[in-house]
């Protein structure tokens, strides 16, 4: 049996049984029967999907569904940003783009109907990130913060999870690649604007916002020197 074919099946065992994250699978005698495969084979098709988060084999222990999380998907997409630098495409900047794209289209959804607790810490770290930037310290953790913050209201764990990945990333290549200068009262002054505007209810001040606040992070990446995409020692030196 072809192990794309096998793995797929391992994955039907798990939609069927309605296996949650944690919960152990058959053990690899019980796989071998109930796929009609060979000890080797069994081993490759949990491998594969271990590589995808699918399940986690824990030695000595046996085999559990996996996290199921993201994390192939940002490894994909920084490696794939990263490749595509390499070959002289704006690739960072198709990224952002990526980003741009999915926060506009969810920002206008947003404004107005925010719980108080939420528009509460969104304002809290809009204050530290403002603190931060007098004290000239970085501003990005606090800036993801706010963006994870913003996009909870929507109640959607998957859009969450696809928002993180698109955010690890982004900051991963952008890190490793580009050394993107940053006028932290300009970020501030944009969050400030984007938080006012969900608050007012007033969704097409908030989708402007948004694309204010991306606009001004693809110009600066726009008037980047970036890193030479013909260096091998920095492609030696790459972290992804």
């Amino acid at each position: 049996m072809a192990a794309r074919d096998l793995q797929e099946r391992i994955k039907k065992l798990i939609v069927d049984r309605r296996l949650p994250s944690g919960a152990p699978l058959p053990t690899e005698p019980e796989l071998m029967v109930f796929l009609g495969a060979s000890r080797n084979s069994v081993r490759e098709a949990l491998k594969a999907l271990q590589a995808m988060g699918i399940v986690e084999i824990r030695h000595g222990f046996g085999t559990y569904v996996g996290p199921m999380s993201l994390a192939p998907m940002v490894e994909g997409l920084a490696f794939r940003t990263v490749a595509g630098h390499y070959r002289g495409e704006d690739s960072l900047l198709q990224l952002l783009e990526l980003r741009e794209a999915v926060e506009t289209g969810l920002v206008s959804r947003l404004a107005g109907r925010l719980p108080e607790a939420d528009l509460t810490e969104l304002e809290r770290l809009v204050v530290r990130m403002e603190r931060e930037a007098a004290q000239g310290t970085g501003l990005a953790e606090t800036d993801r913060a706010f963006h994870a913050t913003l996009y909870r209201g929507l109640d959607n764990v998957l859009l969450s999870e696809v928002l993180e990945a698109f955010w690890d990333a982004f900051h991963r290549v952008q890190r490793d690649l580009v050394d993107v200068p940053q006028d932290a009262r300009v970020t501030c002054r944009q969050h400030r604007e984007i938080l006012d505007a969900v608050r007012s209810g007033d969704s097409i001040r908030a989708e402007e916002a948004i694309r204010d606040h991306f606009g001004n992070v693809r110009a600066r990446l726009s008037t980047t020197d970036t890193t030479d995409p013909q260096d091998p020692h920095t492609l030696h030196n790459e972290r992804v």
